[in-house]
């Protein structure tokens, strides 16, 4: 069965959003409850801002993932693959931060996540610029997340 890449678009959105929904579930009891008894560092964004930015990174992201799945590359596989190894390490994030409530651990998936982000952009590049630079503020947010993910663990 050959998928159009109208539906290509919807399904590769949809998995990215879908990872922020999960993410989510472990994160809605949390943040009223253990969360909010942290000590904050300098520069923590309110709660309420989280939901809107990463909505909007897993719709960049969706739209990077189209962007390489409707290519003609040979690699195009095995970069999916990567992307889906990075769409793992950012979905199993929530559940060990705010789930589990292991900020040590969640750090050391927030370093591998990093890493996996900053060789999915270089590989989506080969296939497309502009696949490479939706992720762009991705990496970025999750730098800015690296830097509240290791000042909670120093704070707390």
């Amino acid at each position: 069965m050959r998928i159009n890449n109208t539906a290509k678009l919807l399904i590769a959105v949809g998995i990215s959003e879908l990872a922020g929904i999960l993410g989510t579930v472990f994160t809605v009891s949390a943040i009223p409850n253990w969360y909010s008894t942290l000590t904050k560092p300098a520069f923590n964004p309110p709660a309420w801002i989280f939901g809107p930015v990463w909505t909007i990174l897993y719709l960049l992201m969706g739209i990077s993932l189209w962007l390489v799945w409707k290519s003609n590359s040979k690699e195009k596989s095995r970069v999916i693959w990567l992307f889906a190894v990075q769409l793992v390490l950012n979905t199993v994030w929530s559940p060990i931060f705010f789930g589990a409530q292991s900020i040590g651990s969640a750090l050391a998936v927030i370093v591998l996540l990093w890493a996996a982000i900053v060789l999915t952009i270089l590989t989506f590049r080969k296939i497309s610029k502009t696949a490479a630079w939706l992720l762009v503020p991705y990496i970025a947010w999750v730098s800015f997340a690296f830097y509240l993910n290791y000042m909670l663990w120093v704070l707390n």
